[in-house]
Order: C-alpha cells, then structure tokens, then sequence
C-alpha cells in the first residue's frame, strides 16, 4: 500500500530572529566579512524548564512561541523566544561552542559556553560562573549528569579543528552555521598557565574529561577494557553526538573508518583504578565515583563521520539514527536497558537495526505526542529522501509522504519576474534542518527556507482520545495496521472543511474495513435543516466511495473539493488478514473511551458521535449485548442499526455505571472487575484517566486499600501524603493526589459526584492536621490551608505548589469576594473618637508622640470601641506642654506657685518615657529609610485660663539640667523599644547615619533600645571602639547593656573582653590609676551578666564574687551600694539557676556570700580557702564585712542562683528575725529582699492566698501588729515601730514575689489578692473608700514614716501590673490613673514612685496588648532586676540601682498574643477558642474559653487550643508542654505562624464584629419574610402569585452570608423581575428552598446537584405529557440510579455520616416519581414484550423508544440474548407450574421485580 499523502503546512519564511534582534540593536556587525559568520540553533523551552506564559501546552498551535533560539556572533549570544528577547550574553572572548547541560546536583539546565581555555557557565536567571579549561579543550558535549570536554592532542594546531554541531539534545542536530574562520582567534591576551595550574596533572593527559558540578575541577573518564579500567587517551575517538536524557554518546575515528557507541557509568573508586591513575594527588574520598565509558556498539567502513546522529522510537523501543550522507542512507540501531543492583545499563538490541536511504533526517514529535517510553517522548523521523521526496516515518514504518501546498510554488514564481520558465512543479525540497517538536526547517531550490508544521493531532479532541487509546490499548503489530490506515487515508487540508472532518475521516477507516458503507449514517446530535439523506450525500465518505461505484450521485455536481481515494482498491479479498482481530480490539479500547466520556457531561456530542461508529463496528462483528448497549444509551440510534443478522457472540459490555451502583450497594470487594474496560486497570494510560480516577475514589470509599502505587483491585491510584483514620479521608487524599479539584467534580454526572461530595463533607469538620494544603482547599478549609502554606513558605515545595495547583483545586469556589460588612465598622469611629481627644487635650494636634501607630486592626478588635487606649497615650504623652490650672489673674506668688507645680510635673513627665517603652514596645514592623525620629520631651506647661500660654522653666529657680540627661536616655530607650526584634537587618550604616556629630544621651538611649531588641549583632568592633573612645557616660552604659543584650547568654569573646575593660579588678596594679565611675562599672558588671547568663563561668564567678565586697575606688563613696547589687545581680544571673549543678561545690561561694550578710560563721559549710580571701580591697568594718553595703547584692546572688530549686539549706540560711532583738538588728528593706529570695528558691510553694502571705510574718510581728488600735503606753510604742516597719516590708516582699510567680498570667487570685493589699495600704497613707475587710491591721501609718508605706505601695501595684501584663484590665488602670494624679495634687512629687506609676501603666498596655511576661528563669531574673525595690529619688539618682537597669523587662518579654482572620475576607475578627492547660502543683488539667485576639499562657503549660464557637468551622491546634521559650517570630516550628490562625465563617453566620448577639445570623432571620414565601394569612393564592420577591433583601441575605459567587448569581437570578412572569411557582418555589438549604448547612454545591436532578425528573414529566422533551439519551437515567445507590448507602450505613449531603426524603421521592412516570405509559408494556421476544425496538414513534431505553435501564433489564438464554434454561431444568418470578429472581438478581413479572409474564403465560 503506496502511503497517503499530506500537504505541509507552511507557517512562513525563516530567518533567525537573532538577526532581526542584532539589526534593532545599535551595534551591527562592522565587516562583511564577520557579518556572514553566525550560528543558532533552535530548541524546545522544556529543555531549560522554562514555559512562556502564554502557553497552554496546546500542541496543536503552531507558532514560534514553542521554540526559543540561541543565536550566536563572536562573543555575543541572543536568546530569542519567538520575536521576544530573553537575554543577552556578551563574553570575554570569542564563542567556540555553546549547549544547554544538567550540571550540579539540582534538575536546574545551565547555558554552557565554551572560549579558548575557559568555560562560562550561566543559569536561567543569568548567574555566572567561570571554570578555567587547559587550551586544548575543543569541544563540550551535554550528558544527564554534567559536561564532557573533548581535548585535542598538544601537536594539533587549533585552526585544524573542525566545529563540530550543536548539542543534539536540543531537538536540532544541525551543523550550526559554520563559522567563516574559526582558527584565526588570537590567544595572546591569555594566559594559560592560570589554567595549567588549576587543573591537576593527571587531567592533562586524557582525551575526554567530565564536569560534574561548576565548582568541581574536570575529572579524568576512564576506559573500561578486558575489567582494567584505564584513563582514556584516544584523542581519535571524536565525539560527533551525546544525549542529555540518557548517558550515551557517539564518536567516530578517521583512522580505523568506524562509529562507536559509547554508555557513560559511574564505577566505584577502587585501588585497581587508582593503581592505574599518573598521579594520586586527589585522595579516593574527594571523588567517591568515576565515570567511564563502554563501548556498546561499533561499526566500519564509512570514510566520514556519520552527518548526523539523533535518537528516535520505534515500537517503543529508543532506536540511535546515523545520517551517513556518502553512502545515501539512515541507519538505525535499537536500545535495551538493563537494570541490575537498583542501576540501569544501557545496550544495544541486537534485533532492532535497519536503513532506509535518506539524504537528510531529524526527529520530530508527530504521532504520539503526548506519550513517553522513559524520559523519551515518542519520536517520529521526517525523512528527505534521494529523490527529493519528504516521508514521515514511525521506526521503520513509513506513514505518509508529505508534499508542499501547491500555492507556495505559484506564489514564488510570481514574485521572480527572472524565472518565468520554471512552474511550480519544480519546487524541490533540497534540505531540511531545525527540528523542534513537530515543526521544521525546509530549504527549496529557489534557496529559500520556509518553517513548516507537520499536521500532528486532530484539533476533534474526540478523534484525539480515540487514536490515543488505540495506541495504548493495541499490541505493536495491530497498533502498526492502524496507523498505517490512519495516515495512509490521505486528506487535503483544506481550510473550508469542516470540524467534523477529522472524525469523519477516522470513522472511513473503520467504515472501510467493515465494508457496508451504505449503512453508514454520521448524523451529528443536533441535526441541520438538511434530510438524513442529503447528509450522507454530502459527507466525505459519499464522495470517495461514489468514484468507485456510480449510481449514486452527489446532489452537487459543482463540487470542486479534491476527493483522495482512502485505499487504493475495495473488495473483501484485499482486507488484510488481521483487520478482524483489529475491529475487535478496537471496539474495546474505543468503547473505554466511551465509558470515560460518559463521567463527563460537557461531552455528550462527542459522546453522541462515538455511539455511532461504536454501533457500526459491534454491528459488523455481531456483537448484540453492545449494540443494544448503545440503543439504550442514545434510544434514537435504534433507526440507524436496524437489525443485527449475524450470529451474536454474549459477551457484555463493560459498564461503569453500573460498577458504580454495585459499589455503592455493596461495597468495592464484592463488584465484578468485568464491568470495568480493561485499559482503566492499566498504568500508566492517558486516555481514559478520567473514568480510572473515579473508579479509584469509589474503591477507596468503600474499602479497597493501596498498595504501593494501586489499590488491591489492580486500580492504579496516586494517593496523597498524610494520616487517614476513615475511607472518607483516605478518599480525600485520592482526590488530592490525582489533583481532582471542585471543578473536576462539577464536571460529573450529579449521581456519580454525590459520594465524593459526601466524603468531602464528612471530612471538612476535623481534618487531620498534616495534610497538604491541597487537600483542605478541596474541602473547603482555607484557613487550614493557609497555615499549612505559611509554614512552608520559605521550602520549595511551596513554590511548586502554590498558585497553580491551589486554583485548579478550588476553581470556581474560591473567587474571593468581600463579604458585605455592616457599616459599624470600629474603624471610623475609632478614628473619629481619636481626633476628638487629639483636639481637647492639645493645641497641636499633629504632635508626634511615639504612640501614633499604637492603634492597628489587632487593637481595634481588641479594645473596640473601648477608650482606654486613647487614655494611655494621653498619660504617656511627654510630647506636649502640661495642662497648669492656675487663677485667671496672677500675682507675683502665682508665679512661684506656678514653677513648683511646674516643678513636680516636669518630674512626673521626664519618667514617662519608660511607661511609654513598654507600651509601644515591638509595635513597628518597617524598618524605616530615614532619620530614626525621637519624640520631643516637653517639660513646659501651658496655662488654659490664659489662652494657652506656654510656661518655660526658670533655670534661675532650679537646675534644670539634671532633668534632661537620664530622662532624654529613658526617651530614646522607648523611642527605640518599638522596633520589632529582627523583622528585616538593621544594617549598621543606619546606626552610624544616626550617630550625633557630638555624643548625647538621646543617642545613647537608641543603642540600648536597638540592643534590647538584638540589633547590635551589626556592630563590628572597630564601631564599638569609636564609642567607647567618646569618653560619654550614658553612651557607654546603653552600649554595654545593649551589646550584652544583643549577645545574651553566648559569652561572646570580643563583647566580654569590652566589658571586662570597664571592670578595674581584671587589670594588673599598675593600671591602677585608671579612673571609671562606679557608674559604668556596675553597668558593665550586669552586662558581663548577662553576656554569661546561665553558663556557670568559674573565673567569671569568682571575679563577681569577689566585686560584692570591693572597697569603691574613692570617687562616690554613696554608690558603693548599687555597684554590689550590680555585682550581686551579675553572679546570680551568670549562675542562674545552677545552684545544685553549678561546676563543683558552690559552698565556697555560699559560704563568701553568707559573710556578706552578716550570718556568724558555722562549721557545716566549708571554711573559704585564703585564695578565695584574696579579694581586692573589701568593704570591711574592722574583720567583718560591712553589712548594710555588701548584704543586698549577696542575697540577691543567693536568689537568682538557687532560683526555683527548693533548697532547704539556703532557705534556711536566708532566715526572716524571730524575735524582737533579730529585728532591731536587721534593716527592714533587708528583711524585703530576704523574703523575696527565700519565696524565689521556694518557688513551688508560692500561693495567690492571703494565709500564705500571712505566712510569710513571724509570729512576734503578727501579735505586736494586731493590738494596733489598743492604747499603749509610750515605752511601747517605740518597739512598735520595728515591729511596723517589718511587717509593711514582709508583705511588700511577699506581694512582689507573687508578682514574680505569676508574671504575665493574669492569675485571677493573685490579681485580687495583689489589689486588695494595695488598696489597704492606699487607705493607710490616706483614706480614700472604704476599707477592705478586716483582715488587715489598721493604723500603721502613725508608725512608719510616709515615705516607705509610698514605696511599698507603688511596689505592690508594680507586681500587679506584671501578673496582669498586656491585658489592660480596666480596674487596675483606674487605680493607676488616681495614683497618678494623686501625688501631683498632694505635693508629693516624688521621681521615683511616679516612676512606678509609669512602668505599671506600660506593664499592663505591654507592647500595645500584644505581649506578656515569661516565668523562666532568665525572665525573672530581669523582671527582679527591673522591679529591684529602691526607687530612685531624682532624675539623677544611679545610687543603689541603676536607672538603666529598668529597662531589662524587655528580655522577660514574649509575644504570645494570638489573633484569628478571616480566610476569605483577610480581616481579623473575634473567635471564640477553647484554651487547654496541663496540671500543675496548683491546680488540675483545665479548659477554659477566651476570645481572640487574646494572649495565650505559656508554653510550658498550653497543651490545646481549639477554635470552637458555632460560626466558624472548628480548628485544633495540639502542643506538647515545654519548658521553653515562646516561638520567636518566623520560625519554621510556631504552630500559630507568628500569631495567627486564620478561619474559615460558616456559611449563614455573621461575623462578631458585624453581629456581636447573633440576631443576624441566617436563621433567626424570618426566612418567610425575606423571600415572600406563603405565610398563613396569605393563603389567597391569587394575591400570592401577584407578590413580588424584595429582589434587594434576598440578595443582600445571600451575599452577606456567603461570598460563594455561584450562590449569589443564583440569588440574583431568583430574584430577576422577569422570573416572577414564570408559569411553574413550584419551580419558583423549590428553587428558594434550595437556596436556603445550600446556605444553612453551607454546600454551595447541592445547588447544582437539586438542580441537575429536578430537571432530569421534569425532561422526564414533559416527554410524557407534551411528547417533545430535551432529553434524547438516557444517560441522566443512569446517574440518578447512582444517586439512589448513594441514598440507600447512607440510609444503611455504608457512607459514615451525621446525615446525608442531600435530603433522602427528596432522593427517595425522585425515585418514587420516575417510577410513577415508567409505570403510567400504555404503550410501554406491548412494546416490551416485542422487544424481549423479536429484539426489536419500536419503528413508530421517537417517544416510545425513549420510554422504553428508560424503563430497561431503571428496572436494569438485561439484553434479550441473556433473557432468552435464562428462560431456556429454566424450562430445560424443571416444569412451571405456577411462576417462574423466584427462579428468574434468582438467575438475574440486579433485575428489578416489577421487570422480572413482566419477564414472567411473557415467557411463562399461565395457561
């Protein structure tokens, strides 16, 4: 059989666009000459992984877009991607070669180019990298795994190279445009012997070397021979091809005349290799494998190297092709792999080789493009042959020869007025070249070249599926029959023909075979104006087969279309033998297309048009069951086949509907795998991977397992990574890994898809927590969604994932849509109430404060509409004048009195700053670009009466000086705090650009707040230096602490050796002299702390130690005291919480420390050795140490060292005085501190509970208080006041030890406990309400001066602002702001308690409601330091703390603030959670609800959060309880993803924000009212038909509920003016009740479902009533059999639910109605009978043919041939005597009853 032939299609002249590109750029090529020396090549964009955006991967288009270009000139390379430019590469030096490679370890191609002794390497995104080459590398060739040089011999002279061709795995094997003079490339500007040296000896020596990665060296390829493995040094062996995808490549030697094929493997190193290597100067180790090659294959006698060289397949197997242009021929040469030890070896087939003569060939993808054997996709050859015709070949089977459209040879000529006398017949193609995919390069004799496509696959995707199944379900010879009568029906393609035509045309081919071609009726589904007659008339087969028989005649005799002849002769003796076998195979790989097409409703045309041929093919080989199969399915197909004559052979016909109604019935394991088309059971099959994955999801649904990549019923199925308890979930996961999205299932018949819908409902409640994010978007949870892709949004994974995947999942559910928000939105009033105050308190409202930014969405939802953050910014405000109330007309004395209140308020202001720190701290995230702004700090007041005049100070009155260093250093500290901790770097040049010409406090203050957050890290020591040598104190101080803080707890080389520089006891005697102040030295000393925080550092202890009791160097004798506790704080924070473990025994130091507070010596603990004497210089009293300076320090050391460690012995030692001589002897601030030490150690046994505090008092203080109120004589009176005084500090010390306990928890009962001691004290000082109870002793403030009851006081609100920080609980804040007030108003204006006040009001609003306090241990130990219990007495007052020390809270800080949002709107809304905690000593496991945006406990005790509440779908997050820190920001491991959960609202629920009670909510709403339905008064139904639905209300309801775009199109659509014109209202009617049931139970896709299913019922209802009706198949019949399968599932148990996905009742009653409608026909009954008896369907009338494909497929009758076959046998076996019904019940048990008696009824006539 001589092959068809195709016209090409001519896409249009070629010209590389490189060209074009070069002429646009302002630099062309100078000299003719260089003009003409160009190279390109084309290539397929998968090579590199890149994909235009515009392509869709559609094949069919045949434009440039599909290939990218590489144009090379001298030095430059242009990548072109159709008429776009990607990139430019302009090198060094001129290009010798360029080819794309995998090099590396990544599936990343890099652009290799080669240059005279370099090869530069690029990526796609245009990284460099140069690799040094001896110069005698010539030539690189792309292998999978990296890049082989090939070397010349040293005697070669360079100009004897020839270029050899492009990388043959680009697609092209072309000879790249040979460079005019490639030898004359002057090398003197290189010097290689940077290369000689790079590159080891033993390279130097072999003749090919191999890159494996850019950053490795070439290494040798060694030659394996007779199991020696030896470097190869044949430098004959040239490389003229090697492949990309597989390790092979091929050479050839001119001296031997032969070609070789060669498998490139990796050996392992081995002593033999290395024995046989020059030189070992690489050990084994660095290079564990060496690549070497084998020779496969060779071959003489060809006196030039083969042209040519590509791989191609034939029969699936990869074939190597040499185009050897001398002998006139293309030879092949089959490939086998063999996998042996997990490694795949390659050879050659011996079977597989042949030629055919070819002057020019290349591989082009045509046949089979979608198809891959391996890593190959499946490759034709185009084929030029001797005579100058062009021939496609698949292997070695020749399809079809194809020509040139017969217009470009006219048109040519046309256009050379010179060649008049050559015609178009002498268009001769002379060349071909350029391949990529299925378009090529053709060069004509008129020496022009022309890009054309080879017609590849039919556009009719119909067509497409069907050859694609013939391809996979066919054996190789069968499949060969075919394509040969595929493409051997040559067509002219012709643009006037229509769609239809490819189908047409593959249709003749069948129709041809089975040689009735007038039974032939291709009527499409929707028939035009013209007869069925004139139909034929017209179609394509008429007019070929009317040239070989007359008789018939076309209707148009004008008809000029080119009729091809589709076999060159007809007759049953030339039918090939197998052609039977052929239409036998391919009714079943074609009727597994047509099973598959039936899941898809958008093709039932095509579905329609397979039915035909299908009907025509069963027809010619008498198979009856699957002719009456297609009746039944398209009922009007009966006309057409007419009786089928020949013997009927019983074989049934697959049928996946009714696989999926057994399934369903009675479950996957007991279905019959024959229902199934074979090619869905098998891997790996395109074609109908539609019908498998279903298939796959029903199986898993009920009860089939995986294993491996298939279930155990032989379904291939991919199946998702992640844990399944159910099938329901497991099923998901299917769905998941198939990538079977919400789209996909829309696309279903509404009974197959109702399972799947229902799988996914039962699962969407609680999901297992580790799916894919895939997975939840599939059900709907994209909240869970998001948080699975916030976590992986730093992997690759995520990037691979995320867009593409996701929408194809979700499409068309998830257009984010705004939901409607009522317009109560706190934003605007927020804003509005926000101005307000701005105006009533300033006279400058646009002041900048340092809060401004203080209010962000978190806040709002947090505080709503509450004003008590307006009121902390206005108390915090040290930005503005101060308001002075004043008489209207002043006097001299007026003035006086002005500047002292003035005075007192200018205190109060300057310590703002630090309440201001911890109210804005961490609340900035941008790290801003310009000058770091410091709010101005403002001591002035302004006089209301007197039109706001502002008051200055009077330098005169007071020094006002002292008011300005400290406070400017605590502004700036808070200025600094808002910084978020490392959110984006810092980098050190925007420290240095805000760096002062001249040092000042403001910067200093900036450093220690940028340190607190850990921005110091950018400082390099040469910066620290510079500071240091500024010689600025409060510079000095914020940079040590900042910089310790930075590094805290890594003991920090560089950093400690900066501090320790400031510690004069380090240095030898003769610094001596060296002056710091004290000043530094205790902040240096607490930096040193913190540096070596925890680490137990025994020479830093003993340094620290031996500082407690240091005599001060003689500057300020007055701080001695704070320089030991800085000593003291120090060695407890480096032995933080060691005290048990610390290195050795810490008795030594006890025993030191134990000296320092004054407790006589005992012999338990051992006696100090005189080293540890050996202190500088010791603050001594004659031999004993002076107690009331070094005593502190040492008990604070205790503390923090034995912190939380229940130690008896230091309790004990730490003891409170029992007697009345212990206490005279005692100062009470000690007794303080020793309470809080001895609570501190006795961690666990702290209770919120006044008998604990009591606890805490000896019995003797306790008596001497309770008779308070007795008279007593005056002897008495002055024991008393020691009695007092202990009592007020025992409880002070307790309280703050509660504070301690309970920071950041918002304890319930220390909170009240803390406020009640509080108030007591209040009303002591002053009564200001009513006492609390009678707990307390009243009357102490006559014994203790005023003074300490305000310090106690103001530290026990201290406390309680730090158990309740963050909250900004409204009780405390009241106190504070009367505390606040208070003392301006008294005349007590005291720095250091208005401090408190501060610090409490920052505490409790911490870090803007967003952050807390930890309890571990390094938290308490700067939370002790911050709240150490002496309190300044004026701005300048460093003596017994340091005032920089308050701002050490900021380590003790955690933001464990958690906030929901909303997935679909991105707002943050309220959530109700449900907050689980572990047991702890004080109380057991609880639960307990908060609602977002709320602070979490800790994470030593958080075990699980639960979003629970009735308007969002619950979420569950599990933790396991650690003793650790809280997750920083941006870690991978925070299950809250740095603060956020996002939630899903259920559909039919507002949200908290919009709907605080709930009266909005769906249905509370009157449902009735809304849409006007019938209400009881308005039963008059002719008033009710005139009512129009309130079109706003509905469509408001809807969208305010749900942002699903398809329910609220439906919504707006039931609501239409039109739709009230409509006849049926209970259409009307059912459609608003369906609305409201998709939006109560939140299903968007029932709507599709009801409806679908209610149409199918009224079709049904019209055809027989008005006998016209829509449906002209019975394929709906089907899907709602499934449905009712699905019902009784749920009804059984069989599905797990909680009730169905759709209503029973409504499934049950469909059911009930289509059985009315099959029932109620009279015709049906007679006709049945002619049908089970005679086979015959009724002539008559199209209704009764439909009617009875109806009832046979509802009642599951089965054909006529199996009835007849059953009654025979029943009659055969026994005599009826009454009815056959059980028997036949029995032989056909899926046969409905009422089926069966008619059965009975006709066969067994009683008689």
């Amino acid at each position: 059989m001589s092959p068809g032939v195709r016209p090409l299609t001519v896409l249009g002249k070629f010209k590389p666009f490189g060209l074009i590109a070069e002429a646009t750029d302002s630099n062309p090529p100078d000299d003719d000459n260089v003009a003409g020396s160009y190279q390109y090549f084309l290539f397929d964009p998968d090579l590199t992984g890149q994909r235009d955006d515009d392509d869709d991967g559609n094949e069919a288009s045949f434009s440039r877009q599909r290939e990218h270009e590489l144009f090379i000139r001298d030095n430059r390379i242009i990548w072109t991607s159709g008429s776009r430019v990607l990139k430019r590469f302009t090198l060094s030096s001129p290009i010798i070669k360029a080819c794309w490679s995998h090099i590396g370890r990544g599936a990343e191609a890099f652009l290799c180019v080669l240059q005279i002794g370099c090869l530069t390497i690029y990526n796609t995104s245009g990284e460099v990298v140069s690799v040094p080459l001896p110069r005698t590398v010539v030539s690189i060739w792309p292998l999978p795994f990296g890049i082989l040089l090939q070397q010349a011999a040293e005697m070669y002279p360079t100009s004897s190279i020839p270029f050899s061709s492009a990388s043959p795995a680009l697609g092209s094997r072309e000879m790249l445009r040979q460079r005019k003079e490639v030898g004359n490339i002057s090398p003197q500007n290189f010097h290689s012997t940077v290369a000689h040296g790079l590159t080891s000896k033993r390279d130097l020596s072999a003749s090919h070397l191999i890159l494996r990665d850019p950053l490795e060296e070439p290494g040798p390829i060694y030659l394996e021979e007779r199991g020696k493995l030896n470097i190869m040094k044949d430098y004959d062996e040239r490389t003229i091809w090697s492949s990309n995808l597989f390790p092979l490549l091929t050479s050839y030697n001119k001296g031997k005349m032969q070609h070789s094929v060669w498998a490139v493997e990796f050996i392992e190193s081995s002593h033999e290799a290395s024995a046989s290597c020059s030189s070992s100067a690489v050990p084994d180790t660095v290079i564990p494998k060496r690549v070497s090659f084998r020779r496969i294959w060779q071959a003489k006698g060809a006196k030039k190297a083969a042209s040519k060289v590509f791989l191609a397949t034939d029969d699936a197997v990869p074939v190597i092709c040499f185009l050897i242009l001398e002998q006139k021929k293309l030879l092949s040469v089959g490939l086998q792999t063999v996998e042996i030890n997990n490694e795949i070896m390659f050879d050659v087939k011996p079977d597989i080789s042949w030629s055919v003569s070819a002057i020019a060939a290349a591989p082009v993808v045509v046949t089979r493009s979608h198809l891959k054997i391996g890593l190959l996709p499946h490759l034709d050859i185009i084929v030029l042959s001797p005579e100058n015709d062009l021939f496609l070949y698949s292997g070695k089977q020749c399809l079809c020869r194809y020509v040139l459209p017969s217009w470009l040879g006219e048109s040519l000529v046309s256009g050379e007025s010179a060649k008049t006398d050559s015609g178009s017949q002498d268009l001769k193609i002379t060349g071909l070249s350029d391949a990529v995919l299925g378009c090529i390069n053709l060069s004509v004799n008129h020496s022009q070249i022309f890009r054309c496509a080879l017609t590849s696959n039919p556009s009719s995707s119909l067509a497409n599926d069907c050859i694609a199944a013939m391809a996979e379900g066919l054996p190789s010879d069968l499949y060969k029959l075919f394509l040969s009568l595929l493409w051997g029906y040559g067509y002219s393609d012709q643009k006037g023909c229509s769609i239809h035509f490819e189908w047409e045309a593959l249709c003749n081919i069948f129709l041809g075979i089975c040689q009735k071609p007038t039974g032939v009726h291709l009527k499409q589904l929707k028939t035009s104006s013209e007869s069925s007659w004139e139909f034929l008339l017209s179609s394509k087969f008429h007019k070929t087969y009317s040239r070989f028989h007359s008789g018939i005649t076309s209707i148009n005799p004008l008809d000029r279309e080119e009729i091809v002849p589709f076999c060159t002769k007809t007759g049953s003796g030339d039918r090939p033998d197998n052609s039977f076998e052929l239409m036998v195979q391919s009714l079943d790989c074609l009727h597994a297309v047509y099973e598959s097409l039936k899941m898809d409703n958008l093709r039932k045309q095509d579905l329609h048009q397979l039915a035909v041929l299908l009907c025509n093919i069963a027809k010619f080989l008498g198979e009856k069951c699957y002719i009456d199969h297609y009746i039944r399915d398209f009922p009007r197909l009966s006309k057409i086949t007419g009786a089928c004559k020949t013997l009927s052979s019983s074989r049934k016909p697959p049928n996946i509907f009714r696989w999926l109604e057994n399934c369903l019935r009675r479950g996957c394991l007991s279905t019959n795998l024959d229902d199934l088309p074979d090619l869905i059971r098998k891997d790996g099959c395109s074609t109908v991977n539609w019908a498998r994955k279903i298939v796959s999801f029903y199986s898993v649904l009920f009860g089939d397992k995986p294993v491996g990549k298939k279930l155990t019923s032989g379904v291939p199925c991919n199946i998702a990574p992640g844990s399944y308890s159910s099938n329901e979930e497991l099923a998901i996961l299917a769905m998941t890994g198939e990538r079977f999205g919400l789209h996909q299932l829309d696309l279903l018949p509404s009974g197959v898809s109702l399972p799947l819908r229902h799988a996914l409902d039962s699962c969407r409640e609680s999901p297992p927590a580790d799916w894919p994010a895939i997975a939840y978007v599939l059900l709907g949870r994209e909240d869970m969604a998001q948080s699975v892709f916030r976590n992986l949004s730093s992997s690759k994974e995520f990037e691979m994932q995320s867009n593409t995947s996701l929408i194809s999942m979700s499409i068309p559910y998830m257009l984010h849509l705004h939901p409607v928000i009522v317009p109560s939105s706190l934003s605007e009033s927020i804003g509005l109430e926000n101005a307000k105050i701005e105006d009533t308190n300033s006279v400058d409202g646009s002041v900048i404060d340092g809060m401004e930014h203080i209010f962000n969405s978190y806040t709002q939802l947090r505080y709503g509409r509450d004003l008590r953050l307006n009121e902390v910014r206005r108390l915090l405000c040290s930005a503005r004048p101060v308001v002075i109330q004043t008489s209207a007309n002043p006097t001299i004395s007026d003035q006086e009195q002005q500047q002292d209140q003035l005075w007192r308020i200018a205190q109060r202001t300057a310590v703002l700053p630090l309440g201001r720190g911890a109210f804005t701290l961490s609340t900035i995230h941008t790290l801003l670009t310009e000058a770091f702004t410091v709010p101005k700090l403002v001591l002035a007041g302004r006089l209301p009466a007197q039109q706001n005049a502002v008051v200055n100070l009077d330098p005169n009155v007071r020094s006002i000086q002292e008011l300005k260093t400290w406070p400017e250093f605590h502004n700036a500290v808070a200025a600094g705090l808002r910084l978020a901790p490392l959110q984006g770097k810092v980098s050190r040049t925007w420290i240095k650009y805000n760096k002062p010409g001249e040092p000042n406090a403001v910067h200093a203050g900036l450093l220690f707040g940028l340190g607190l957050q850990g921005y110091l890290h950018v400082l390099n020591l040469s910066d620290i230096y510079q500071y240091f040598t500024q010689d600025h104190e409060s510079t000095t101080v914020g940079l040590m602490l900042g910089l310790a803080a930075s590094y805290r707890r890594t003991m920090q080389p560089d950093i400690a050796k900066a501090l320790f520089f400031h510690v004069p006891t380090r240095y030898q005697a003769s610094y001596a002299d060296f002056e710091i102040p004290t000043l530094l030295q205790s902040a240096a000393l607490v930096s040193v702390g913190i540096l070596f925080e925890g680490s137990a550092h025994l020479q830093t202890m003993q340094l620290l130690l031996g500082e407690i009791g240091r005599r001060s160097a003689g500057d300020n004798v007055l701080e001695r005291e704070g320089y030991a506790v800085s000593a003291g704080f120090s060695l407890g924070l480096v032995a933080l919480g060691r005290g048990g473990d610390a290195l050795g025994s810490l008795d030594s130091f006890v025993n030191r420390l134990l000296q320092y507070l004054g407790a006589k010596e005992e012999r338990s603990l051992l006696a100090p050795s005189n080293e540890d004497l050996r202190s500088a210089a010791q603050v001594t009293d004659g031999s004993t140490p002076n107690v009331n300076i070094t005593a502190p320090g040492a008990i604070i050391a205790l503390a923090l060292m034995y912190l939380k460690t229940d130690s008896e012995v230091i309790f004990s030692k730490l003891s409170i005085p029992q007697t009345r001589y212990d206490l005279e002897c005692v100062r009470p601030d000690f007794i303080m501190l020793r309470v809080i030490a001895r609570n501190l150690i006795m961690w666990s046994r702290i209770r919120p509970k006044s008998d604990w505090i009591l606890s805490q008092v000896p019995e003797v203080v306790k008596n001497g208080v309770s008779h308070l109120q007795d008279d007593m004589d005056d002897m008495y009176e002055v024991d008393v006041e020691s009695l007092v005084q202990a009592y007020v500090n025992i409880v002070t010390g307790a309280c703050i030890s509660l504070g301690l306990r309970f920071s950041g928890t918002r304890d319930g009962n220390a909170r009240d406990l803390l406020n009640s001691y509080a108030l007591y004290l209040l009303n002591e000082i002053k009564p200001v309400s009513a006492p609390p109870g009678n707990a307390f002793p009243k009357g102490i403030s006559r014994y203790v001066d005023r003074g300490t009851l305000e310090m106690c006081l103001y530290l026990i609100v201290l406390s309680l602002s730090v158990v309740m920080a963050g909250s900004g609980d409204l009780q405390i804040f009241r106190l504070l702001r009367f505390l606040r007030s208070r003392n301006s108003a008294d005349g007590h204006a005291n720095y250091g308690t208005q401090m408190a006040v501060s610090l409490a009001t920052g505490f409790l609003f911490l870090g803007g409601g967003m952050r807390t306090f930890s309890t571990s241990n390094g938290s308490l130990a700067m939370l002790l330091i911050t709240l150490y219990p002496r309190l300044p007495s004026g701005p300048n007052d460093n003596r017994c703390h340091l005032q920089a020390f308050r701002h050490l809270y900021v380590l003790a800080t955690e933001a464990r603030w958690l906030q929901t949002i909303d997935v679909d709107s991105g707002l943050p809304v309220y959530a109700p959670l449900e907050v689980t905690v572990k047991e702890t000593e004080l109380y057991s496991e609880t639960r307990y609800s908060e609602v977002t945006p709320c602070i979490l406990p800790e994470r030593a005790i958080l075990k699980r959060i639960c979003v629970c509440g009735p308007r969002y779908w619950p979420q569950q997050v599990e933790l396991v309880p650690e003793e650790k820190h809280w997750w920083s920001f941006g870690d991978k491991s925070d299950p809250f993803n740095s603060g956020v959960i996002f939630v899903k609202r259920k559909v039919g629920a507002c949200s908290y924000v919009d709907d605080p009670v709930g009266c909005q909510s769906l249905l509370s709403r009157a449902m009735h009212k809304v849409f006007g339905l019938r209400t009881l008064d308005e039963s008059n139904s002719l008033a009710n038909s005139h009512r129009e639905l309130d079109s706003d209300s509905v469509d408001h309801l809807v969208s305010t509920f749900s942002s699903d775009p398809s329910l609220i199109a439906f919504a707006q659509l039931c609501c239409d003016k039109s739709w009230n014109d409509r006849s049926d209202s209970d259409f009307k009617e059912f459609c608003l009740q369906v609305l409201f049931d998709c939006i109560s139970k939140d299903r968007p896709a029932l709507l599709q479902v009801y409806l679908s299913l209610y149409t199918t019922i009224g079709s049904m209802a019209d055809l027989l009533v008005k006998s016209d009706s829509h449906m002209c198949d019975s394929l709906s019949i089907s899907s709602l059999k499934v449905a009712l399968a699905y019902n009784e599932a749920v009804t059984s148990g069989r599905l797990a639910s909680s009730g169905g996905f759709v209503q029973s009742i409504f499934l049950a009653s469909l059911g009930k109605r289509c059985e009315e409608i099959l029932n109620c026909s009279t015709e049906l009954k007679t006709n049945l009978r002619d049908y089970l008896t005679s086979e015959a369907w009724p002539d008559d009338d199209q209704k009764d043919v439909i009617l009875l494909s109806w009832y046979l497929k509802w009642f599951s009758v089965p054909s006529p041939s199996i009835i007849k076959a059953v009654v025979e046998k029943i009659k055969s076996k026994s005599k009826i005597s009454t009815s056959a019904i059980p028997l036949l019940r029995l032989v056909l048990p899926s046969t409905h009853i009422s089926a069966i008696s008619e059965i009975d009824r006709v066969f067994f006539p009683i008689n």
